[in-house]
């Protein structure tokens, strides 16, 4: 009982932590935190600019059930009325899925104007990865996420995504890097910024978001989620502050072949050349003419990613709490032996202490 207590009282509670004026946590995920349960972080740019409506309300509900279904309450974040969301409600869902949202695509450097004009946002990986960093989420699900551009040596156009993984300790699943994308030069940049890049499953070949393989290798790859989770453990235990790049293959029977997706998204980038589409425009317009180009199978493959990240990601996040319990366990009962019965006093309490005077008879009140 005595143990009980105690472990009870050295939780980390998320009530405690200095948080933000703008962020309002929903009832769930707050309560979820101060009990040290698992929770995984959902990003809304997929829902604002990454699918068409209402494939992505259903995907960012389908997304949510997947991860209930592991054991781990899921947070998506993202932006109303100048007001960040951490666990958005159905309403507040349905509300960032329309059209008439006219959400702004906020990364870290896009908040203090989105904010500060009450506008709404889907929160990209970078935005998202702060965001749950502030109140301590370690896992966060996304479909894919960017990179160095095609060209990046001459534009120097660089997803904030890569350095916000080097800022934040946690771990991304996802099944890899956007297709559109330089993905040697994004592992490279990755390499510099200290994030640890696996794949998920046999082999260490490193997917291409729609294609199984991008004729790549990671450097590690895990094939269990409790192995996934004891190098998260591991590098917190640490205190790198950088994050892991964890990638799953995209399910077999959605992969594309990559020439015929390779042949699409040149298509989309020479389209959006010669439009002038550029900086964060960029992805969500080939995107979207990708999944023209291939007839919609390239957004039934996203659709299938997203839920197949969502499924590793929760069980990930499930088994990391496991781990950090029994940490805080260890440290809790550290130092006891409770099998020779001569074991330390742990004393809970206060201290009482009384003073007694005796008034002189010549003391004048």
């Amino acid at each position: 009982m005595l143990i009980s207590s105690v472990y009870k009282n050295v939780r980390r509670c998320v009530s405690t932590k200095a948080i933000s004026r703008a962020i309002d946590l929903s009832s769930e995920v707050r309560s979820a935190l101060e009990a040290n349960k698992p929770v995984v972080a959902l990003e809304s740019t997929i829902i604002t600019h990454g699918m068409p409506h209402p494939d992505n309300l259903e995907t960012a509900l389908s997304v949510e059930s997947i991860i209930r279904d592991q054991g781990a309450i899921p947070a998506t974040i993202g932006i109303l009325n100048g007001r960040i969301k951490i666990g958005l409600e159905h309403r507040e869902l349905e509300d960032l899925s329309k059209p008439t949202a006219n959400a702004v695509k906020t990364s870290r450097r896009d908040f203090p104007y989105v904010l500060s004009h009450n506008l709404n946002g889907g929160t990209t990986v970078s935005g998202t990865l702060m965001i749950a960093s502030h109140v301590g989420i370690k896992v966060f699900v996304t479909g894919g996420v960017g990179g160095v551009h095609r060209q990046g040596e001459s534009t120097l156009d660089i997803s904030a995504d890569l350095v916000e993984m080097g800022r934040q300790p946690i771990m991304v699943v996802s099944s890899g890097i956007k297709s559109i994308l330089d993905i040697e030069r994004t592992l490279e940049y990755l390499e510099t910024q200290g994030v640890c890049v696996m794949s998920y499953g046999p082999s260490k070949h490193f997917p291409a978001f729609y294609c199984e393989k991008s004729g790549f290798m990671a450097p590690y790859h895990v094939t269990q989620p409790v192995e996934a989770a004891k190098v998260l453990f591991q590098s917190n235990e640490l205190g790198l502050g950088s994050g892991i790049l964890l990638a799953v293959p995209i399910p077999k029977p959605f992969s594309i072949d990559r020439e015929i997706m390779d042949t699409s998204i040149n298509l989309a980038l020479e389209e959006a050349d010669s439009k002038g589409v550029q900086g964060k425009e960029i992805t969500p317009f080939v995107l979207e003419r990708v999944g023209q180009i291939t007839a919609g199978k390239s957004l039934k493959s996203n659709i299938a990613l997203i839920k197949n990240n969502a499924q590793v990601g929760g069980q990930v996040a499930v088994e990391y709490q496991k781990l950090a319990e029994a940490r805080k366990r260890s440290l809790v009962l550290g130092g006891m032996n409770t099998k020779g019965g001569n074991g330390k006093v742990v004393v809970v309490g206060g201290a009482v202490l009384d003073c007694v005077m005796t008034l002189q008879s010549d003391l004048k009140l």
